[in-house]
């Protein structure tokens, strides 16, 4: 501890406060000496501010800028100021009268900001002693040197200032010899030699004088030198300066080279001893010597370097002229350059946040409310007067602006509520001006950004993921990947996922199925699927984000096992063993009879799930099966030729991509059973269409293709009949059997029935075309389709005779057409063809009175390929010779095979 520490002085009454309407700004005041010791107490914001802190806990005070916390330390809890480590005034502030330590603290009480500017004003203690530049001094003077000149001497130097600073100079005792200390213009004081009595050269031709400089501290301190004054021989003339004392004025911006003033000494000697140089004294500053120059001859003095008003306001130094005689004695001739102040420089402005991580950026949270303070601006400009006042202004966003805290610094504050989501940076203008002539201006770019709190939680794009993943899957496969976003940034929007488990079916958790990568959000099966056991799981997935506090959100992944061909079919009935049955069938069953109804299952669904039954194997080509219910039927009656036994081997196979089957042999044994009524059917397909595997799309095309080929021949016949029968009633008259009744001749009279057929033999033609078609299709013939159609515009009557066909032959030889009154012919389905084309085409008539069975129709003719069902009790009506109901007789009706009645149908049907 200095001598000093025992009389510290604290200056805590000096408090300036500015109450803002956003925030209030105050100035603390303290004092204290330097080299005080670490630790040692400054002042206490907390107790000078009167903040209580037991009402806040939360309050804390942090250094705007960390710029002096090198010799001040402050507590955070309570802001209480002590020395970090010694501190030296004279290093810190070298040669001013005042030293101040200035920083800003921002005190955070309630979530509110208060700004305290603090200064610290440094105290000296008298730590440094007097010193001069040299420890000797050498001084030439005439003899003939008038009493009252002044010599210079060197000015001491003390890095102490006010009282402690160099108060007087004395020297030792010396008769001829005084000292005479005087005050300059930068106010310091200097001293000079005083010639007090002539001097004698051959009496005492040197002197020895001591120099001290003695401090005014407590106590005080002082330093020496000697001077060594040699007595020159008498040199009648000497130069001399027309004035001792010269002032001038140079302004701050003037240039390298720039002519000061010319100074002049006049020596009225001839020769060398009249030539006068010009030079700067031994006692000059070095300062001087660097900033100006000096022409030896011509005594102008130039300035050699730049000056700055702001780093060194005035100089001072001397000029001595001599001449190049003997013993030559110098005058001098003091100068004093007062610089003067010139708008020379810019405003500087200075931004100091809050919170700042890089140079240029200024950092606010985004949960700062409305009038929040953001940063400190601080304007300055080394010039002097209205050169250095500066307005200061800012640009670049609405949500900021500046207020005044003191001097020429400002605060940043907000004017709204911030959004880093909306807007995550501002980027600002400072703008200062000073009020010199012409202005300088300084623009400053800064960045506000705004750091992010955790104010948005992770958000999924759906609340529902819908996935479908294939059965028996590989464990650790991927299934899918959900994605929540976070609008924040850094751990406040790092996302991790999490798998809420529960109880799936059969109580198993549900992290046994599936896991979730906690980074990436993506998920994995954790064993293979069975879509029989397990047809869909549903898990709830939650993202959680890094912020405090943590906030979440979930979402829901219903993943759908799809099904796969992994199960064969296999047969629940007839029950296998060793993959085969035996099945007892009675020995006298009729075709159609229902023996078996195999049933299989498939656990798969779908197509997959979707059975076909085949027989594979028949021997002997007895049974049918039902390719879609399995069952299984007679294709014949059963005989005593098939013996006791009968096998066949069928194939049940699933519709899969990748199909799978089961083949199983079926024994059926044949009993002496009697078959139920009920299971006596016939069937009404094909024997063989168990076997066609033909896709659906193709038998579709070719019965779309058929039919258009029928529609279209059925139209060409119509047409061409249409134009026959145009043709044919514009030639002759209308066929009638009235002609046949109205012939006198007998019945069996030969010219008459030549006559009656060669009147007629244009329209009842029996000649052939010659193009190789059969009679119904030949369009001469009369039995051809065209002349079924002329045989429809008959007029027939039940009195027309009908002649026998002994005696038409005999009188009609070849081809004929016998037209009887009988009744019309039903040809099913509720159509029915006139008596006379019947007869005319030869068709089978049915006996109207047959017994009818009310769920079988006896009208309905075979058709290739196809059977018709009928009961026991049905009978099939025979084809037979037409009786004539008025004759009595029975013609002898010729009788067409199935293939010329089946093209009479097909042609009649249209009618």
């Amino acid at each position: 501890m200095n001598n000093y520490s025992g009389k510290r002085v604290w200056f805590h009454c000096i408090v300036f406060v500015s109450v803002l309407i956003i925030a209030q700004s105050i100035t603390t005041k303290y004092q204290t000496y330097e080299e005080d010791d670490p630790g040692t107490e400054i002042g206490n914001l907390s107790e000078d501010l009167k903040i209580n802190l037991s009402n806040s806990s939360q309050t804390s005070f942090r250094f705007m800028h960390e710029a002096n916390s090198c010799v001040i330390q402050m507590r955070e809890m309570d802001g209480l100021l002590t020395v970090r480590e010694r501190i030296d005034r004279e290093a810190l502030c070298p040669l001013s009268p005042r030293c101040l330590i200035s920083f800003d603290v921002v005190v955070f009480t309630n979530e509110k900001f208060q700004l305290v500017h603090i200064e610290i004003e440094i105290l000296d203690i008298n730590d440094n002693s007097p010193q001069f530049p040299s420890n000797e001094r050498y001084i030439e003077v005439s003899e003939n040197t008038a009493v009252g000149t002044r010599l210079p001497l060197d000015v001491a130097a003390d890095q102490d200032v006010g009282q402690n600073y160099i108060q007087s100079y004395q020297i030792s005792f010396n008769s001829h010899f005084g000292i005479d200390v005087q005050r300059g213009e930068d106010g310091l004081k200097f001293a000079e030699l005083v010639l007090l009595e002539e001097l004698d050269r051959e009496k005492e031709d040197s002197y020895i004088i001591q120099l001290s400089a003695t401090d005014g501290g407590n106590p005080a301190k002082s330093g020496s030198m000697n001077v060594y004054i040699n007595v020159l021989d008498y040199n009648d003339n000497s130069p001399s300066f027309e004035k001792s004392l010269l002032k001038v004025e140079l302004a701050e911006d003037a240039p390298v080279g720039f002519l000061l003033l010319k100074v002049h000494a006049f020596d009225p000697d001839d020769g060398a001893n009249g030539e006068v140089v010009y030079g700067f004294t031994d006692d000059s500053s070095t300062d001087a010597k660097r900033v100006f120059q000096i022409d030896s001859h011509s005594g102008a003095v130039t300035l050699k370097a730049l000056v700055d008003y702001e780093t060194k306001k005035s100089y001072e130094f001397k000029i001595q002229a001599r001449d190049l005689g003997m013993n030559s004695v110098p005058s001098t001739c003091k100068i004093t350059v007062e610089i003067f102040d010139v708008n020379d420089n810019a405003p500087e402005i200075s931004i100091k946040p809050i919170t700042s991580v890089s140079e240029g950026v200024v950092y606010i949270t985004e949960a700062a409310a409305k009038d929040s303070f953001v940063a400190l601006i601080s304007t300055s400009d080394r010039d002097s007067g209205s050169n250095g006042r500066v307005t200061s202004s800012l640009q670049g966003h609405e949500h900021f602006r500046l207020h005044k805290a003191y001097g020429d610094t400002f605060m940043i504050v907000t004017t709204a509520t911030l959004d880093r989501e909306r807007i995550p940076e501002y980027n600002l203008t400072v703008v200062a001006q000073d009020l010199g002539s012409p202005p300088f201006k300084t623009i400053k770019l800064f960045s506000i950004r705004v750091s992010d709190e955790n104010d948005n939680p992770p958000l999924f794009s759906k609340s529902v993921y819908e996935v479908s993943v294939m059965e028996n899957n590989v464990p650790g496969s991927y299934i899918s990947t959900v994605i929540a976003r976070d609008w924040d940034v850094g751990d406040n929007g790092k996302v991790t996922y999490k798998l809420l488990d529960r109880k799936v079916a059969g109580g198993v958790p549900l992290s046994s199925y599936v896991s979730v990568h906690p980074v990436s959000g993506s998920l994995f099966a954790m064993r293979s699927f069975d879509y029989e056991a397990l047809k869909q799981i549903e898990a709830e997935v939650i993202a959680i984000d890094s912020g405090t506090p943590k906030l979440s959100s979930t979402t829901l992944i219903r993943v759908e096992v799809v099904d796969q061909n992994d199960n064969s079919p296999y047969i629940t009935y007839p029950y296998l063993f060793n993959n085969s049955a035996e099945v007892a069938v009675p020995y006298n069953v009729p075709a159609g009879y229902p023996v078996l109804r195999v049933k299989a299952r498939d656990v798969d669904e779908g197509a997959n799930g979707k059975l076909t039954f085949k027989i594979v194997e028949d021997v002997l080509e007895l049974f049918s099966i039902n390719k879609d219910t399995g069952d299984i039927v007679l294709k014949y009656g059963l005989t005593f030729m098939i013996g006791d036994t009968a096998e066949i081997k069928i194939l049940v196979t699933d519709n899969g991509r990748s199909p799978l089957s089961i083949t199983a042999s079926i024994h059926f044994l044949v009993t002496e059973m009697q078959p139920s009524e009920d299971q006596i059917v016939f069937v009404s397909q094909p024997t063989d269409m168990e076997y066609l595997d033909l896709d659906v799309s193709l038998v579709f095309i070719i019965i779309l293709a058929g039919g258009c080929v029928l529609l279209m021949m059925a139209i060409m016949i119509v047409g061409f009949s249409y134009l026959k029968n145009q043709r044919n009633g514009d030639n002759e008259p209308g066929f009638s059997l009235n002609h046949l009744e109205s012939s006198s001749s007998p019945p069996n009279d030969k010219n008459t029935l030549q006559q009656s057929a060669a009147k007629y033999s244009d329209q009842l033609s029996v000649k052939d075309s010659g193009k190789g078609d059969s009679d119904f299709n030949d369009s001469d013939s009369d039995i051809s389709g065209d002349g079924c159609r002329k045989a429809l515009h008959l007029n027939v009557h039940a009195t027309c005779s009908i002649q026998s066909p002994d005696a038409l032959a005999a009188d009609w030889p070849g081809n004929y057409c016998v037209i009887p009154a009988i009744a019309p012919v039903s040809y099913g389905r509720g159509n029915t063809l006139p008596s006379a084309l019947a007869a005319a085409c030869r068709l089978p008539q049915t006996n109207p009175t047959s017994r009818k069975d009310p769920g079988h129709s006896t009208h309905m003719t075979r058709v290739r390929g196809f059977r018709q069902s009928f009961t026991r009790t049905d009978a099939v009506p025979p084809l037979s010779y037409q009786h004539a109901e008025n004759t009595g007789r029975q013609p002898s009706v010729w009788c067409p095979d199935s293939e010329y009645i089946n093209m009479l149908r097909e042609v009649a049907t249209p009618f």
